[in-house]
C-alpha cells in the first residue's frame, strides 16, 4: 500500500516537472514501505536526506521556470516550497533526536495533503499561466 497514490490529475503538463512529481511521490512511498518493514534508523535517515535533496532540486527547477516566465505568483509559490522544506527538516530533526518519533504519522499528516493540494492548486495554476 502506498502513502500517496499518483493520479493523472496531478500532472500539470510540463513533462520534466510531472516526471519529478511522480518520482518524488515514489520516493516518499518507498520510505513509507521501509517504515512498514521496520528498517534501520540509518536507512530512514538516508532516505529522508535523499527526499529532502530531491525536493530541493525539484523546487529549484520549478522556481527557475517561474522566473523565466515572470510568473505573477512566484513569491507565494516559492514560500509554499519553503514551508514544505521546513516541515521535512522538522521531521528529519525530530527523527534524529528520537527515532521512536511517530514518524509515519508525521508523513501522513504533513506530506500527503501538501503534495496532493499543492499539485492540484499551485502547480496547476502555474501551468495555466504558462499557456
Amino acid at each position: 500500500m502506498n502513502l500517496i497514490e499518483w493520479k493523472r490529475e496531478y500532472e500539470i503538463g510540463i513533462p520534466g516537472v510531472d516526471f519529478e512529481h511522480e518520482h518524488l511521490i515514489a520516493l516518499i512511498n518507498g520510505l513509507y514501505a521501509k517504515l512498514k518493514d521496520h528498517c534501520s534508523t540509518a536507512t530512514v535517515s538516508d532516505v529522508l536526506a535523499e527526499i529532502y535533496a530531491k525536493i530541493s532540486s525539484h523546487f529549484a527547477l520549478e522556481e527557475n521556470i517561474m522566473q523565466e516566465h515572470r510568473y505573477d505568483q512566484y513569491a507565494e509559490h516559492k514560500a509554499d516550497h519553503e514551508r514544505l522544506l521546513d516541515e521535512i527538516r522538522e521531521i528529519m530533526d525530530s527523527f534524529d533526536r528520537n527515532p521512536a518519533f511517530a514518524f509515519e504519522g508525521a508523513l501522513i499528516e504533513r506530506l500527503t495533503p501538501w503534495f496532493t493540494v499543492h499539485f492540484k492548486t499551485k502547480d496547476a495554476r502555474l501551468h495555466k499561466a504558462m499557456r
